[in-house]
């Protein structure tokens, strides 16, 4: 289940850097993603086995009339909505500024967890000037060294034990889809197209967190969980923060999916962020089915489907191999072939590939074109096996992987994609020693 953690508080006080040491030095961490607006990062951590995203707040977005207060607000105010905990972070070395009072009078209104960090905390002196934020109001601050990770352990302790507890929705074995893309693309109008007309298939199914909402559809030979992301409630006139609150919705959302349905506005193309919430779901390794909406708005001698297609091909690279539907939510073309999609994306992430059918169809493919040599070494790959993981994952042992280069792999991945049908699924490829 996902859990978010929302690092807030004025410029300057160091949450690039606690974001960076929460989401970059540990072995269990997963993955980070840059940009998701400018200056503005989502990233996944883990502490002592518990999985959650992090998201930095950091970044003014500059065009605002009042450039710190405004949008410092609104992010505050993003954050407080969409996370389960929030870390509102303060310098003891600058002390209590008038911005810090601004943000700790919204968050104290806050019902969620709130825990005030005090950041840059290197030495005893420090730590005895901490104390004058105890007259923001909270009853306990956190003293800590994001640079050097002092603290953060004791920190991270009291964070985990504030998640909301792993709940399964009913009927949890199904496939889960979800809906996802920048606002007003057409997910609530998909969802509501392949539930309004049957009477007789909509099981409402509580969600497991206050906004994903999974509903059953069964009929026309289809059993999913959709994982609805619709209804963005729009907080104020700048659009980077508008698009920032959509990710935060989109985090959850993918990673409470095995299948990502992307939606895409296709009188305005594919955009940066489009590519932003894409990476999410390749980085999360869940399966992808691009959809563009709105095709009957498009002047068909200005854009043909290949066209289109070439074009988003190209900015998704170098995970292209996905399927695109071209589609009209409100004439009702092809929405259920986004549907049939989906289920074969879902059936190809899950398939099984055995050790015997590596060993068979891939072994010799390396064998005939092994990895160059290095330094005069030759790479010589002598087993494949997949891991037991929920997406394809495969390790090739081999006797010198240091030299295995990221063409090599790529070349091993392609084949892959030849001989089994992975299209609009994420594989990992790893070479280990033997």
């Amino acid at each position: 289940m996902s859990k978010i953690v929302a690092i807030v508080g004025r410029p300057n006080v160091g949450k690039s850097t606690l974001f960076n040491r929460l989401t970059g030095e540990r072995a269990a961490i997963v993955d980070s993603v840059s940009g998701v607006t400018r200056d503005r990062h989502y990233g996944t951590s883990d502490w002592n086995g518990i999985h959650f995203s992090v998201i930095d707040t950091g970044g003014v977005v500059i065009g605002s009339d009042d450039v710190f207060e405004d949008a410092i607000h609104k992010q505050v105010e993003f954050a407080m909505e969409e996370a389960d905990v929030v870390l509102f972070l303060v310098d003891v070395k600058d002390g209590i500024s008038p911005l810090d009072e601004d943000v700790a009078a919204m968050v104290r209104r806050s019902p969620k967890k709130v825990f005030l960090v005090v950041n840059k905390v290197d030495n005893n002196k420090l730590s005895a000037e901490s104390g004058e934020f105890y007259a923001l109001g909270f009853d306990q601050i956190f003293e800590i060294s994001a640079i050097n990770g002092s603290g953060t352990g004791e920190l991270l302790d009291e964070v985990v034990k504030e998640f909301p507890q792993d709940e399964q929705p009913e009927h949890a074995d199904l496939p889960k889809i979800a809906f996802v893309g920048r606002p007003n693309v057409g997910k609530s109008s998909m969802i509501n197209a392949l539930l309004g007309n049957e009477r007789n298939i909509v099981t409402p199914i509580p969600g497991t967190t206050r906004d994903t909402i999974y509903t059953r559809y069964n009929s026309f030979g289809f059993d999913f969980l959709l994982v609805d992301t619709a209804g963005l409630r729009k907080k104020g006139k700048v659009s980077e923060n508008i698009e920032f609150y959509s990710v935060m919705r989109s985090v959850r959302a993918i990673e409470n999916s095995d299948v990502c349905v992307l939606m895409l506005d296709a009188t305005q193309g594919i955009e940066s962020q489009d590519i932003n919430i894409f990476g999410l779901a390749r980085k999360n390794h869940k399966g992808i089915v691009i959809v563009v909406n709105k095709w009957d708005l498009v002047e068909k001698d200005t854009h043909t489907h290949k066209q289109y297609e070439d074009l988003i091909r190209s900015r998704i690279q170098p995970f292209s191999d996905v399927p695109v539907i071209f589609t009209s939510v409100i004439n009702k073309q092809r929405i259920h072939k986004t549907l049939e999609t989906a289920r074969d994306v879902y059936k190809s992430r899950a398939q099984n590939i055995t050790t015997r059918q590596l060993m068979d169809i891939m072994l010799p493919v390396v064998t005939e074109n092994p990895p160059p040599s290095v330094k005069g070494k030759q790479i010589r790959i002598k087993y494949i096996t997949s891991l037991k993981l929920a997406y394809p994952a495969f390790v090739f042992f081999c006797n010198l992987p240091q030299y295995v280069g990221e063409p090599y792999k790529r070349f091993v991945e392609n084949r892959l994609r030849e001989h089994f049908n992975f299209t609009g699924v994420p594989i990992e490829i790893y070479f280990r020693q033997k």
